[in-house]
């Protein structure tokens, strides 16, 4: 989880991602950061996030991101 709340501050240094729970939603995360997101986990976690992974549901918090890196990496 440290490591992709690491991740995430490095593209949102000003977003509280511990808190907010609507990052998709509330228009936090546009697709420029999610496809970032997307770049900086496959390279950090050496996992692949496909395009069928890639749904809002799956970015609209910390713990939405951190619960399909383990899905993916139990594969």
């Amino acid at each position: 989880m440290e490591e992709l709340l690491e991740i995430l501050k490095e593209i949102k240094p000003d977003v509280n991602f511990e808190n907010n729970k609507n990052l998709i939603d509330d228009d936090i995360l546009d697709s420029f950061d999610i496809v970032t997101i997307v770049a900086a986990i496959d390279k950090e976690f050496d996992i692949q996030i496909t395009a069928k992974d890639i749904l809002p549901e799956n970015f609209n918090s910390v713990e939405a991101i951190y619960n399909l890196i383990q899905k993916i990496e139990e594969e």
